[in-house]
């Protein structure tokens, strides 16, 4: 499973409001806004991937996983093939 999802994007974000706030030695203007942008293309890019599951039906996608522990509001997954160390399956409502 790849490292580079959601939660990846969410701890980047929030490093950049850390580095901005830091009296010291606060990051540049600019490069927070690229980073914003770049987030924002991405999180845009994972909505896309949540309508491409609705249509297709599909149980999940690697952008949107973030580990193998359940979290509230998630279906029971089927038990993993051999060599998959776990699956999570996101329910729309």
């Amino acid at each position: 499973m790849s490292t580079n999802n959601i939660a990846t994007v969410r701890q980047h974000l929030l490093d950049t409001l850390s580095d901005l706030r830091n009296r010291e030695q606060p990051m540049e203007i600019d490069r927070a806004r690229a980073v914003a942008d770049v987030a924002r293309v991405l999180v845009d890019s994972a909505k896309v991937e949540v309508d491409y599951l609705k249509a297709t039906g599909q149980a999940n996608v690697d952008f949107l996983e973030q580990g193998s522990a359940a979290s509230p509001g998630t279906a029971p997954a089927p038990a993993p093939a051999p060599g998959i160390v776990g699956i999570r399956r996101h329910v729309l409502r």
